[in-house]
């Protein structure tokens, strides 16, 4: 509830955050921006149920309802359900509500001109779908919108969260040796992605038809449609294939990791993870997985629910002393700027240049000294201390300096 110091509010908003968790992030974080900007009433975001996903998990389920809730309250009102009054007018049916369809990264602008005379019309809009329907270059004030709901307002519900910190204490004690510092590793090699890719590795005619039958099933007749055509080859030099787990273990050992490295792999179920993920295993021993850390009853409440799981990953990333990013895609970045904004802007993270990869592996003279060097070479070069101002036209999740690192929003100064 406000604390009274908000003005009255323009109406309600309700948003349909699609995708998977950190992709539902970016809509929730936006929303919480546009409704702040539009003195609006943010209603707890509704999680669009996607076939690829196929997580029904609700907000309170991923994140710590309340919280959210009490945390925005000086700043952003949010409330769990649009008023009977209101809900009464629409045959208590929100599908009857006026929906924008809103064009991606669209500006302030527009919902100053276009949404906001029809929010205090209607007094409650629908925005469906919400994700990246919010541009990234904003004015300050909205930005603080998206920094407070991203790094402090949007915390994980209780149950992910001690499981979480579970194995964030278990990887720590496993690599006291190396004071308690472990590496954590993104890997996308489910066969969705390796489906969407359109790459192809060394499973021959069985992956083969995996990736067709995977193709039909998660996107219906996208990939075969008349005159589409699909360049692999092409696809690899531009640096659009996932890395194999060979491809990551031989890239971590030319950077200087060894068998006594304790890794934390992060990723969905491998695909033929019994034949991809043993040169993985074998380089790197020590590696862990949370299957592997937490027992089956542990991980019990949350195994059927792909944005849960992935949750308990991203908690133990946020955590670690390094970590690599192997694909792009939400989750690393938004646990690259979380970590910079955690730990000061001095995170530890490896990004590879995919494109270099792909040249050096496919290159058969290239001898192990050489790969060293280049991959010495590469982690000198990548993002190793995570400081890097934001520039106008990127993703404040991604750099979240300068605007949410050296400025107090109203709420947090309430608070301490």
């Amino acid at each position: 509830m406000s604390t009274g110091v908000l003005p009255v509010s323009n109406g309600f908003i309700f948003i349909e955050a699609n995708g998977g968790l950190n992709q539902q992030r970016t809509s929730i974080c936006n929303a919480v921006a546009v409704a702040g900007y539009l003195n609006a009433t943010l209603v707890i975001p509704n999680f669009h149920y996607h076939s690829i996903w196929k997580d029904p998990s609700k907000f309170g389920d991923i994140y710590d309802e309340e919280y959210f809730i009490d945390t925005l309250a000086n700043d952003v009102r949010v409330v769990d359900t649009v008023p009977e009054y209101l809900m009464e007018r629409f045959d208590y049916n929100l599908t009857n509500v006026y929906n924008f369809r809103v064009k991606a990264w669209a500006p302030t602008s527009y919902y100053r001109d276009s949404v906001l005379p029809k929010l205090l019309e209607e007094k409650v809009i629908r925005i469906s779908p919400f994700a990246n329907r919010l541009s990234f270059d904003a004015p300050r004030a909205v930005q603080r919108f998206r920094c407070l709901a991203n790094n402090v307002a949007l915390r994980f519900s209780k149950p992910i969260l001690t499981q979480g910190e579970t194995l964030v204490n278990k990887m720590k004690g496993l690599s006291a040796n190396n004071a308690g510092k472990y590496v954590s590793v993104h890997l996308r090699f489910e066969e969705d992605m390796v489906a969407f890719s359109c790459c192809v590795f060394d499973g021959g005619d069985q992956e083969k038809q995996d990736m067709i039958a995977a193709r039909e099933r998660g996107w219906k007749g996208k990939f075969t449609k008349p005159g589409r055509v699909i360049r692999p080859g092409a696809n690899r030099l531009n640096g659009k294939c996932p890395l194999t787990p060979l491809e990551v273990g031989l890239m971590l050992r030319g950077m200087g990791f060894n068998k006594s490295t304790y890794i934390f792999l992060a990723a969905g179920p491998i695909y033929s993870a019994n034949r991809t993920m043993a040169p993985l295993l074998e380089m790197f021993p020590n590696l862990q997985t949370k299957e592997m850390l937490a027992s089956e009853e542990d991980l019990a409440p949350f195994k059927n629910f792909s944005s849960r799981m992935a949750a308990i990953d991203y908690t133990v990333c946020l955590h670690s002393e390094v970590f690599v990013t192997t694909q792009g895609g939400n989750f690393p970045h938004f646990l690259m700027g979380h970590r910079r904004y955690l730990f000061g802007g001095h995170s530890k993270t490896i990004q590879p240049d995919k494109r270099k990869l792909a040249v050096l592996f496919d290159n058969p003279k290239l001898g192990w000294k050489s790969f060293k060097r280049q991959m010495l070479s590469m982690r000198s070069h990548s993002d190793s201390k995570g400081f890097e101002l934001k520039r106008s036209s990127d993703s404040i999740y991604i750099f979240p300096c300068p605007d949410c690192m050296c400025r107090k929003n109203k709420t947090t100064a309430s608070a301490t």
